[in-house]
């Protein structure tokens, strides 16, 4: 199983390697050990502020640019027509490519709850579909979108979104959201597949780990595969990153993901995309 089929045709790697705060400025050492560990999905986001180490990585790296899938997103303080089209030249300019792979809507909405979200949305989707149309990203999708967001779009729209990025992990499964995706035909990705601190010490997934012998960070990888949702891990140990992608020699049995589906709700990050900020779980 090395792709998902996206629902319009073009394949993306099972699992990614997500660049949030891997980092240190513009360093690229991380990026790179990461393509040479296996990795060919590399994710980032205007936000993140590391697309020009990104580019330097796959540049130094010798990896041909059409061997990798390449994700960036527009900020949600940027949704617009105008303002979306500027970010995405900005983004291909720093990674140092006229193409992207796909390309996210971050968040469906404003910090400010006030604003006219929906106006917003429509008018960065036209941008969006105009990048699709000319060739300049194979594939377009949303992050943090809930049903009634993605509603909004398959209803608005003539491009509907391949794909949509949430927080998802054992605890946090966001089950109303992942099932109607799956309906819908869009592929979920899992940004903090390994949840916080409190899903890694969690003793369940401490068990079945030490039962399948692996790390609960490959557990908890293995399970979104289970589920059909691609993973995007993290880290900045070589060793971490060979491993996380090791998780093709073992299955979860049924019972262990019947308990780890049913799990209480631990490990959210506070983040929702139509409330303000709250605390997150350790």
């Amino acid at each position: 199983m090395d792709t998902f089929l996206l629902r319009n045709q073009v394949e993306i790697p099972v699992i990614g390697f997500g660049t949030y705060k891997t980092t240190d400025g513009e360093n690229a050492d991380i990026i790179r050990q990461a393509i040479e560990a296996g990795y060919r999905y590399l994710d980032t986001a205007s936000i993140y502020g590391n697309e020009q180490a990104v580019g330097r990585a796959i540049g130094e790296s010798g990896v041909p640019r059409e061997d990798l899938f390449l994700c960036s997103k527009v900020w949600r303080e940027r949704l617009g027509y105008s303002t979306t089209r500027e970010d995405f030249e900005t983004s291909c300019k720093n990674l140092e490519t006229d193409y992207l792979d796909l390309y996210l809507v971050h968040w469906p909405r404003p910090k400010d709850l006030q604003a006219d979200w929906r106006t917003l949305l429509l008018e960065t989707w036209r941008a969006m579909e105009e990048f699709y149309r000319q060739g300049r990203v194979r594939a377009i999708g949303v992050s943090n979108f809930l049903p009634h967001h993605l509603n909004f779009l398959l209803e608005n729209t003539s491009i509907f979104p391949v794909i949509n990025q949430i927080e998802f992990h054992p605890g946090y499964i966001q089950k109303t959201t992942v099932d109607f995706c799956r309906n819908q035909g869009i592929q979920v990705s899992a940004w903090s597949p390994m949840g916080r601190g409190r899903v890694m010490k969690e003793p369940l997934l401490v068990e079945m780990a030490e039962k399948y012998q692996v790390s609960v960070a490959q557990l908890c990888i293995r399970f979104a595969l289970q589920c059909g949702v691609l993973p995007l891990p993290k880290s900045s140990s070589w060793e971490r990153m060979r491993q996380n992608l090791d998780v093709f020699q073992f299955e979860i049995e049924r019972d262990d993901m019947y308990q780890l589906l049913t799990l209480p709700q631990v490990g959210w990050s506070g983040e929702h995309p139509d409330r303000e900020r709250v605390p997150a779980q350790a």
